[in-house]
């Protein structure tokens, strides 16, 4: 997609350019806001790809913007990025509409990865967090029914398929269920061919269409 245009929303001045200056031209962004309702005016005049949205501000914080502007531009995602990994606020920003949670520890790489990634319709976690969403929604009643797509998988590729789709790397999933990384390899391969994917991406993507996130 062409360049991703970004609201930065912090009440921090410092971090706002700080995390401007390290994005650097990987992304345009075309406001900054200190304050939940300068950010709703921003937002509605730039009508942004992505808001990289702060949790905790006065007046109501990340959730008062998503809540303000959210239903009326369907358009533009929320990707917060936030000091906070507590689960309360991962899963209040995700229930509101949020489509990605990042710490603020994150590389400079990595953010610009998430951000075009939220822009095409990803979500994006770090692993730790991803946990707390995907416990958050385990309990939520859904009707079942038959996935046709999904019974073409083996129960170990279904958890290599979690995984993948929650940002974990081959490494890591190795780990999590005590297998080679060859293994994950194969079971990540097996995934994408059965369900006609191509890429991690596209795998999230038909992951959170499925609630399996």
């Amino acid at each position: 997609m062409s360049e991703v245009r970004v609201v930065l929303v912090d009440d921090h001045a410092m971090f706002r350019a700080g995390v401007r200056s390290e994005l650097g031209t990987r992304v345009t962004v075309v406001a900054e806001a200190g304050d939940p309702a300068s950010a709703v005016t921003a937002i509605r005049e730039t009508v942004p790809d992505v808001v990289l949205l702060d949790v905790h501000m006065p007046d109501g914080g990340g959730l008062a913007v998503i809540e303000a502007v959210g239903a009326d531009l369907p358009g533009t995602r929320f990707l917060a990025l936030s000091v906070s990994d507590a689960a309360e606020d991962v899963i209040a920003l995700i229930r509101a509409g949020a489509r990605g949670y990042v710490t603020k520890t994150i590389s400079a790489d990595d953010l610009a990865d998430a951000i075009t990634r939220v822009a095409d319709g990803d979500v994006v976690f770090s692993p730790r967090l991803a946990g707390f969403v995907l416990d958050a929604f385990r309990d939520t009643p859904v009707t079942p029914s038959v996935d046709t797509d999904l019974d073409q998988l083996t129960p170990r590729e279904r958890e290599v398929l979690r995984l993948l789709a929650r940002g974990y790397a081959y490494k890591e999933i190795a780990a999590e269920l005590f297998i080679s990384i060859k293994t994950v390899e194969t079971h990540a391969s097996n995934v994408l061919r059965k369900l006609q994917l191509s890429s991690r991406h596209q795998l999230t993507r038909w992951a959170a269409d499925r609630r399996m996130l």
